[in-house]
């Protein structure tokens, strides 16, 4: 039986804005003391509340002022992993670098380590709690790498524990493969990617594990050439694909855009032709302002990246080592005053432009036939959430439709 929603003081339902370019607050359809009418998991219509009461008679009131808008959705974690990288936080901020710590045995391979000697209880368990604390803050769809376990038994592992998370998950996981972080200490990179290529995807493809694949361009990770030449091979084996880009050199934009990558995630380091090569393409933008505050790095252009044309989402990297804050809202927020993003392009990117560059046309908008996936925030205006910088929190979220 369908349901209505509301009143809300505010629907945001991010209806009518490009995939690309710049937005503003005249491009926003804001419906004004709007309700949204769910049924069997699907928004069936959204419109002013009082004509639709006209209509629908199994109402579910909210009390108070309140900004509805579609499910937050990060499109770039490293959600499970084990133990914890307090020591790379004190060591860079004594001037360490993070290739200086990788080199000598620190960063990602400290919680490669921790991950193959933690349980897969212990995995899942922390995985869940995580999620828990993301959908609390209006995340209702995660992406979530492996990339800690660096072989291939540890990785299908990982793997295996994101799918049986999500299959009892309160919000939706989609789980990417990212056996291509860095390479194990025992390999010759290209050989580490045959192996991936020969020995892991077939076991991914027959068990349904991920339907995504990424890998971490940069001469201490994978050089473009042979990533280039990983990602081809991927693209054969039937999976979408992303990639670890710019975040230290302008390494690794051309191989994203030559493959169609769905999204080049990080771009803290590229200048104006990668920018220009990103806007002609289809390969969206991801920006990380968790990795930057983690690192202290510049932030990823994401003002040039927009003006330019390009299709910009932000996630928030959470994982031990460069973004361990994982607040979706809070990284948000601190890039759109540095960058100069309006609440439009922000809400944009963490929407239905966050929802393209996982490939998912289902959600990120409040549109009929859409998944109902939305949020409320106690607010009469939806300029508060980001002028809070994640001290306003969602009051309500519904996924598929129901009260969570």
């Amino acid at each position: 039986m369908p349901t209505l929603i509301g009143p809300f003081s505010q629907v945001l339902t991010m209806s009518g804005i490009p995939l690309k370019g710049p937005v503003r607050h005249d491009d926003l359809e804001i419906i004004k003391n709007g309700g949204v009418v769910v049924e069997d998991g699907l928004l069936l219509e959204i419109g002013l509340f009082e004509e639709l009461h006209k209509t629908y008679n199994e109402i579910s009131e909210v009390s108070g002022s309140r900004v509805a808008m579609p499910g937050l959705i990060d499109c770039h974690t490293h959600l499970i992993w084990g133990g914890s990288r307090e020591l790379d936080f004190e060591r860079r901020n004594s001037g360490m670098t993070y290739q200086e710590i990788l080199t000598r045995g620190g960063g990602i391979f400290d919680t490669v380590s921790k991950t193959r000697n933690a349980s897969s209880d212990q995995l899942e368990k922390d995985l869940i709690e995580r999620s828990m604390r993301h959908i609390k803050s209006g995340v209702t769809t995660i992406e979530v790498k492996t990339g800690y376990g660096l072989t291939g038994e540890s990785e299908i592992r990982l793997l295996r524990s994101i799918n049986k998370v999500s299959k009892a998950a309160e919000a939706d996981l989609i789980p990417t493969f990212l056996g291509a972080h860095v390479c194990p200490e025992e390999y010759r990179k290209s050989d580490y990617l045959d192996y991936l290529v020969k020995e892991v995807f077939p076991v991914i493809n027959t068990e349904s594990l991920a339907s995504r694949v990424d890998i971490f361009i940069e001469e201490e990770a994978f050089p473009a050439g042979i990533a280039s030449k990983y990602l081809g091979e991927a693209r054969e084996n039937g999976f979408d694909l992303t990639c670890h880009a710019g975040q230290f050199s302008a390494e690794g934009v051309g191989v994203a855009v030559q493959n169609g990558t769905r999204s080049a995630d990080h771009l803290e380091s590229i200048g104006e032709n990668d920018i220009l090569m990103l806007a002609k393409s289809e390969t969206a933008a991801v920006a990380l302002p968790g990795a930057s505050l983690g690192l202290g790095m510049a932030f990823t252009p994401a003002r040039k990246l927009l003006d330019a044309g390009c299709s910009l989402a932000i996630a928030t990297d959470w994982n031990p080592g460069s973004a361990p804050m994982g607040d979706l809202i809070t990284g948000a927020s601190i890039l759109a005053t540095y960058e100069k993003l309006t609440s439009a392009e922000v809400l944009s990117a963490l929407t239905f432009r966050a929802a393209n560059a996982l490939g998912l046309h289902d959600r990120g908008k409040l549109e009929a036939g859409m998944k109902a996936d939305f949020i409320s925030f106690p607010s009469p205006d939806y300029l508060e959430i980001l002028y809070a910088q994640g001290k306003l929190m969602p009051s309500e979220i519904w996924k598929n439709g129901k009260l969570m």
